[in-house]
């Protein structure tokens, strides 16, 4: 319906006819303030609308953000004071429920567990070139995965000869270990990076929460544990706990890095007294005793400071030290500061720093079909 618009003079001639008088002026001014008064509160309605209305958008906003459980990265400023131990406390508490539950899971699979004779697995890296001075040089490395170590490595006289045999077995495990840590760091870092992620990057974030033991997913927490341990210390590690391969748990059990356990299967330690009920862990394969070991550094309380070295040589922009980081693990051995004199010995006179940016090459067809 069209509204009826009238001018002055008509609006005039109204009034005096009813009896008022009032000049042309005054009657401009009238309708100029009833205008004036309509827009105020056009303007009041508007305004006191968006007051109503705000408060809801945020309410639905925030509830979104909570049923998307978005995960948010924390801030520069705060990591700096994690890692410093400054107001904020740095990797504290442990959940165990499920923190070896995918190496168990990875390590009861169907393998194909031959134990290949020491001349057949020397025959494969031959003719696969595979040998430490190119690796030394070019560091790329032939993915050649083996289950078990020979029972030989035992009988090898030659000191460096069984050295050097039993980091070409050992060296591609502990690089794709350390390959799958780094995936998910940067998977980790790129979820971090969304404001808004999606419900198969939850699952994933509550996954690795439960690998790694975080209470209270706790992302600082996460960011600490989960990342990589130097090829050269893990080589270092390896060594002196099986002798370079041949001792009975590394024989038997696939235990190259003689991690103890209370419960479930183990081989008990033949020097341990009656009342002793601490067993050394087995495995069926080696590459879940390395995955065992590397979350065992990230995990366990002992190594803690470690974990704090790690993340501030991480902080500083630096490469992981091996001879900076073997400091921190007194608390693997019972003899204390001189396991780590050991190791750093090992490191030193083996020259296993030289595989610390060493890279896992693709498996190929023709090297899986040797294999």
């Amino acid at each position: 319906m069209k509204k009826n618009k009238f001018s002055i003079l008509e609006i005039k001639k109204y009034l005096k006819k009813k009896g008022f008088s009032v000049s042309k002026q005054k009657i401009k001014n009238e309708v100029i303030g009833l205008d004036v008064l309509s827009k105020t509160f056009l303007a009041s309605l508007i305004i006191i609308s968006i007051f109503f209305i705000t408060p809801l958008t945020i309410d639905l906003t925030e509830e979104k953000k909570i049923l998307s459980k978005n995960y948010e990265d924390i801030s520069k400023q705060n990591q700096k004071k994690i890692l410093k131990n400054q107001d904020l406390k740095l990797d504290d508490g442990l959940d165990e429920k499920f923190l070896f539950e995918d190496v168990l899971t990875f390590d009861e699979q169907p393998k194909d567990s031959v134990r290949l004779s020491a001349a057949t697995i020397e025959e494969l890296f031959k003719s696969t070139d595979y040998n430490l001075e190119d690796i030394r040089k070019n560091k790329l490395v032939k993915p050649i995965s083996l289950t078990i170590l020979p029972s030989e490595i035992t009988k090898i006289e030659n000191t460096k000869k069984r050295k050097d045999f039993f980091i070409q077995i050992i060296l591609p495990l502990i690089l794709a270990e350390n390959n799958n840590i780094k995936s998910d760091r940067n998977k980790l870092f790129s979820v971090l990076k969304k404001s808004k992620n999606t419900k198969a990057e939850q699952s994933w974030l509550n996954s690795k929460f439960k690998q790694y033991g975080v209470v209270n997913k706790d992302l600082s927490t996460l960011k600490i544990r989960m990342d990589e341990v130097p090829v050269s210390m893990a080589i270092a590690q390896a060594a002196k706990e099986t002798g370079w391969g041949t001792s009975r748990f590394a024989q038997e059990g696939n235990a190259l890095f003689g991690q103890w356990t209370w419960s479930g299967e183990g081989i008990k330690p033949s020097g341990a007294d009656d009342n002793s009920t601490h067993k050394v862990m087995k495995f069926n394969v080696l590459q879940a005793s390395v995955k065992a070991y590397q979350r065992n550094l990230n995990t366990h309380s002992s190594y803690k400071n470690f974990r704090g070295a790690r993340a501030e040589l991480r902080g500083n922009g630096k490469k992981l030290d091996s001879m900076i980081l073997s400091k921190y693990l007194d608390k693997y051995a019972e003899t204390g500061k001189q396991y780590v004199k050991i190791l750093q010995q090992i490191i030193e006179q083996n020259n296993l720093i030289d595989f610390d940016d060493a890279k896992l090459m693709p498996l190929s067809i023709e090297l899986n079909s040797l294999i």
